[in-house]
C-alpha cells in the first residue's frame, strides 16, 4: 500500500490534500505499476540472456544494459518504500546483483543520506555530491584536477563515473573487513554469493561473463550517469539544489521520472509513476520554487557539455565555512 513519507514537502496544504487523496485511490493502494515493473524487468533480463543466440549479440547486449540500467532505477524506487511497506521485502526483490558491482544495502545506505535536505550537495556530508571541500580540492595535484574537468563534460561522466564508483565499492569492501564491521561484512559476503549465482547463470547461457561485465553491466551503469550528471546545484535554499529534467518518454521510462528530480526530493514517499502528474499539476509552483532550475531535456546538457566541464569542483560553502553554496552542481 503506497503512502506517501513524513518527510514529505508539501508546495502548501492544498497539494498535500490533493496527494493524500491520490494515495488513496487504488493503483496507489495496489501499487500495481510497480509490480508490473518488477515483472517486466526481471524476465526481460533472464530472458534476454537465455536467448541471446536467437537475439545476436548485439541486440542482446542493447537489451541487456537497458534492463540493467532499468533495474538500477527500480532498486531506488524499492529504497524509497515501494512497492510494499515492508523495507525487508521491499530489499528482497531488489537484493539480486543484476548490475554486479556493488550490494543493494551499501546504495541504500548512501542514498538515504544523500536525502538529508540540509545536507545536499556538501563535501563531507552528502555522499552523492561531486562537489569537493576547498582543502582537499587544494591536495589535488594538477594531474588529479584534470581527471576531474574531464569527469565533469557528460562524455567523461558517462565514460569515468562508473570506474570511480566501482573504485569506491571496493574501498567500502576492504573497510568492512579492516574495520570487522559485521553488519557490513555480511552484507558483503551476501552480495559475493547472490554474484556468484548470477554469474553462474550468464555461464550457463553461454553468455561471455568478461564480456557481460564490460559490454553491459558497466555501460548501464554509464547510463545512470546521464541522470545524475546534473541533478543538484549548491545553493542557500535546498529547494533550489535540485533539477527539473523535462526529458523524453524513454528517458523518464528508464529513470522512473526521477528527472523530476526537484519533485522526488520533495516528495520522496510518491511511487514513480505519480511524479509526472504531480509535476505537470504544479509546474509553475514548481519552477518558481527552485528558482528555473530546468533543464529541456538531456541532450541539452550534451549540446552545453560535451567538451565543457559542469562547474561543480570546490563547493561555495568552503570559501566562508558556512552552508551558503550557489553555481550549478
Amino acid at each position: 500500500m503506497a503512502t506517501v513519507k513524513k518527510g514529505a514537502s508539501y508546495l502548501h496544504g492544498q497539494q498535500r490534500d490533493f496527494i493524500h487523496g491520490l494515495s488513496q485511490s487504488w493503483l496507489w493502494r495496489s501499487e500495481l505499476p510497480t509490480w508490473i515493473l518488477i515483472v517486466t524487468i526481471y524476465s526481460g533480463w533472464f530472458a534476454a540472456l537465455a536467448y541471446w543466440r536467437i537475439l545476436g549479440l548485439v541486440p542482446a547486449t542493447l537489451v541487456l544494459t537497458w534492463f540493467t540500467a532499468w533495474y538500477m532505477s527500480l532498486q531506488h524506487e524499492l529504497i524509497h518504500g515501494h512497492p510494499t511497506r515492508n523495507p525487508r521485502v521491499n530489499q528482497l526483490l531488489g537484493l539480486l546483483p543484476l548490475a554486479i558491482w556493488y550490494p543493494y544495502g551499501l546504495y541504500r545506505d548512501l542514498h538515504l543520506r544523500h536525502h538529508r535536505e540540509e545536507e545536499l550537495t556538501l563535501p563531507g556530508e552528502d555522499p552523492e555530491t561531486y562537489y569537493f571541500s576547498a582543502e582537499r580540492w587544494e591536495r589535488l595535484s594538477r594531474r588529479q584536477r584534470g581527471l576531474i574537468w574531464l569527469h565533469n563534460t557528460l562524455p567523461g561522466r558517462v565514460l569515468l563515473g562508473p570506474a570511480l564508483d566501482i573504485a569506491q565499492a571496493m574501498v567500502c569492501l576492504i573497510a568492512a573487513f579492516h574495520r570487522r564491521d559485521r553488519r557490513a561484512m555480511g552484507m558483503w559476503l551476501a552480495h559475493g554469493v547472490l554474484l556468484m549465482l548470477v554469474i553462474a547463470w550468464i555461464r550457463y547461457c553461454g553468455f561471455p561473463v568478461l564480456y557481460f561485465l564490460l559490454a553491459v553491466s558497466y555501460p548501464a551503469l554509464g547510463l545512470t550517469k546521464i541522470r545524475s550528471f546534473m541533478e543538484h546545484q549548491a545553493a542557500d535554499d535546498p529547494k533550489e539544489r535540485s533539477v527539473i529534467n523535462e526529458a523524453a518518454l524513454p528517458w523518464r521510462l528508464l529513470f522512473l521520472n526521477l528527472n523530476y528530480h526537484s519533485v522526488h526530493h520533495d516528495l520522496p514517499g510518491v511511487p514513480w509513476y505519480a511524479l509526472r502528474y504531480i509535476y505537470l499539476t504544479y509546474r509553475h509552483s514548481y519552477q518558481l520554487q527552485n528558482r528555473g532550475f530546468v533543464v529541456r531535456g538531456y541532450f541539452e546538457w550534451l549540446s552545453r557539455f560535451l567538451l565543457r566541464p559542469v562547474d561543480v569542483n570546490v563547493h561555495p560553502a568552503s570559501f566562508t565555512g558556512e552552508k551558503k553554496p550557489d553555481g550549478p552542481g
